[in-house]
Parts: C-alpha cells; structure tokens; sequence
C-alpha cells in the first residue's frame, strides 16, 4: 500500500502577504509589486463584511497593457479578481493541490477563523514539497 505524506497547508505557505487597497491605481500596483519582489497583491476588504481581492501580473498584462491603457488612470478594483478562493491553514496539502487545479488558479489565500489573512499558498510551492516529501517517502 502506498504511503501519503500529511501536510499540512499551513507548512507551505507564505505568512508574508502583500496588500493594497482596491483604490489605488494600477502604477502603484505595479510599483509595490516591484519594490518587495512579488507577482501578486492582496486587494484588502472595504470592512468586515466584503470579501478579499487579489491582484496579479497577468491581470495586468490582459486588462491594462494588452489593451493600451493607462496605468495612472486605471485602479486596482477594476481589474482585480474576487472574491479569492481561499483555504483552511490545516487542509490537507493534497486537497488544496486539487482544489487549485480544479479552478485553474495558481493561488489561494489563507484564512483564520475570523476571515483574517493568515497567509498566501502557491501551487507551485505545495506540488514541489508535495513531490518532494512523496519521493523521501517512497525512495525514489
């Protein structure tokens, strides 16, 4: 019988977050973005109530540079997804592997219990440590 490993999403993912507001124009999207390395933000909630955004690099490509705009006059709402598909820290790395793939989103972000960010998860990064920790499990 083959041996699966049980990770954890909350040993995989990123607690450092980057946000912004849903406001602020799509340059300064960009210029955040460039300043701390990322190819994501998260697009912070207006209250309690609303639900979190986030912004990548290929939303910007499609919605502000393919079609020749601005990059001062269009902002961050416009073109941002959400809401983001998110996840619990203790899913099974495995299921949160699945659930990404089956909505074909290269990112989820992650939930407390009170609906605050506690951290962003990469497919990326799950299927390499999956992979990872699966060949140290069965040898290869």
């Amino acid at each position: 019988m083959k041996q699966e490993p049980y990770i954890k999403v909350a040993e995989v993912m990123s607690r450092d977050v980057r946000t912004i507001d849903s406001m602020a124009t799509v340059r300064a999207a960009m210029e955040k973005m460039a300043a701390e390395g990322v190819s994501s933000l998260v697009v912070d909630r207006r209250d309690d109530k609303d639900e979190y955004g986030v912004l990548v690099v290929a939303d910007i490509a499609r919605e502000v540079v393919a079609r020749n705009l601005s990059f001062d006059r269009v902002q961050v709402y416009e073109i941002m997804s959400k809401p983001v598909v998110s996840i619990d820290s203790s899913m099974d790395l495995r299921y949160a592997i699945r659930l990404l793939v089956r909505f074909g989103l290269s990112r989820a972000l992650v939930l407390d219990e009170n609906r605050q960010i506690d951290g962003m998860v990469t497919l990326r990064d799950m299927v390499l440590r999956y992979a990872g920790t699966v060949a140290g499990v069965n040898g290869s």
